[in-house]
């Protein structure tokens, strides 16, 4: 009886406890299912300073050291004492003096050398030398210079060279009309000095022509220049004047 109670309840024993584990087993399952739900769900309650600390980027990385700087060149500026061209004052007394040494003068040739000679010299050479001996026995022609055929004289100077003159007439009708005055004409003088041609530059019309005809019978001595004769351009003036009318 003993052994039938205890198998019995062995397998009453066994029978509850099988159920008992597998409900919690169960109810573990659920438990943690619920727990790993609840913060999907409820974002709101988890802590949202450390979320955001996994959600901020990291640092981006340092930046790159900058490049070595280029090794700057000191340029040294030599002083000089010229500035264009000219001497410059020194702005102090320099400690040292340097002397300036000339080249030596080549060695003089003997006394009886010349200048572009022959070394040794040549009694009785000449200055020079071969080529001085040639230019200086080649005469040289000056060239002549051509005499102008006409120049221009003043009217001071060509009424000294004056040898007739003609007095002109005087108009009647321009001592009617109480008419004076001085006739200015363009004159050309030949080289025997006589007048090849006249044209009236000033004057009054009246008088022009009685001065045109007396100046025509004009004579004057040759003008020379070089000792040859040449043609003169110049001036006349003829004065009309009632009171020697």
């Amino acid at each position: 009886m003993f052994e039938d109670s205890l198998l019995e309840s062995g397998g009453r024993l066994k029978t509850k406890r099988g159920r008992t584990t597998t409900f919690a087993i169960i109810l573990e399952i659920a438990l943690i299912g619920v727990m790993v739900l609840l913060p999907l769900i409820f974002t709101e309650a988890l802590p949202k300073q450390q979320l955001m600390t996994f959600l901020v980027a990291p640092p981006p990385p340092p930046p790159p050291p900058p490049p070595a700087a280029a090794p700057v060149k000191v340029v040294k500026q030599i002083q000089t004492d010229i500035v264009n061209g000219a001497l410059r004052t020194p702005t102090k007394i320099p400690q040292k003096v340097q002397m300036i040494k000339e080249d030596e003068a080549p060695p003089q040739m003997a006394a009886s050398g010349v200048v572009g000679g022959v070394p040794g010299g040549i009694p009785g050479g000449q200055m020079g030398g071969v080529i001085g001996g040639i230019i200086s026995s080649t005469p040289v022609a000056v060239p002549k210079v051509a005499t102008p055929q006409r120049v221009r004289v003043s009217a001071g100077v060509t009424s000294g060279l004056l040898v007739r003159k003609v007095n002109p007439n005087y108009p009647p009708l321009a001592r009617q009309a109480r008419i004076q005055g001085t006739v200015v004409l363009h004159a050309v003088i030949s080289k025997d000095g006589t007048i090849e041609n006249l044209t009236l530059v000033s004057g009054h019309p009246m008088l022009a022509p009685s001065a045109i005809e007396a100046v025509k019978q004009w004579k004057y001595k040759p003008y020379l220049l070089n000792g040859e004769p040449v043609e003169v351009d110049t001036e006349v003036q003829v004065n009309f004047t009632l009171a020697g009318g």
